[in-house]
């Protein structure tokens, strides 16, 4: 299984106004906007850390998702949720050549554990040395404003501490702060079966 990430978050979804009041930067020197790079490359760093601890795509885009076999006939869980929508599912062969199949699937919505699942007795077969391409558009929010204040709260806190201890070498691995864990705590996706 190979998700890919086709359309990053655009500019415009990410408010730097509000983080830099949160980090009480001064305003009024003329050069306000002169860490907005740096600013905006926390934020999307910290916006990618709550995502892969929680399973859950914060901000919307685009993702293909590659499957070698089906974990289950019936229904593939799909990695991330919430899932809006499936643009599309493709049989590619060994070659690399697509083709579109529109029936035998639908997408069963779920908070935690979206999936396609078949209509009929299986899902669409897997080409031989081929896969499957699952185009979908996954997300809570369009913008980051538009998510619960909790996780708009958990990313300016992560998003800071990035930013505070960006020269600091000597955290340790996977250092997170407390506040941001406890947080984002009620979106962790729970695991009952070794992640499968």
């Amino acid at each position: 299984m190979n998700l890919i990430e086709e359309t990053a978050i655009p500019s415009g979804a990410i408010p730097l106004e509000p983080f830099r009041a949160h980090l009480r930067m001064g305003t009024g020197f003329g050069e306000d906007s002169l860490q907005d790079v740096v600013l905006e490359s926390y934020l999307r760093a910290a916006i990618a850390t709550i995502e892969s601890r929680t399973g859950k795509i914060l901000v919307s885009r685009d993702f293909a998702l590659e499957i070698l076999r089906w974990r289950d006939p019936v229904a593939q869980v799909l990695p991330v949720a919430p899932v809006r929508e499936i643009t599309g599912l493709f049989a590619v062969d060994g070659t690399g050549a697509e083709t579109a199949v529109a029936d035998g699937w639908w997408l069963a919505r779920d908070a935690q554990r979206p999936a396609l699942r078949a209509t009929g007795a299986c899902l669409p077969a897997v080409p031989v040395r081929g896969s499957v391409k699952i185009r979908l558009v996954a997300g809570m929010a369009d913008t980051l404003g538009d998510l619960p204040a909790d996780l708009v709260q958990a990313v300016f806190l992560l998003a800071a501490h990035y930013y505070e201890y960006r020269d600091d070498t000597a955290l340790s691995a996977g250092c997170m702060p407390f506040g941001v864990t406890s947080l984002m705590a009620r979106y962790v996706t729970p695991r009952l079966s070794g992640g499968v």
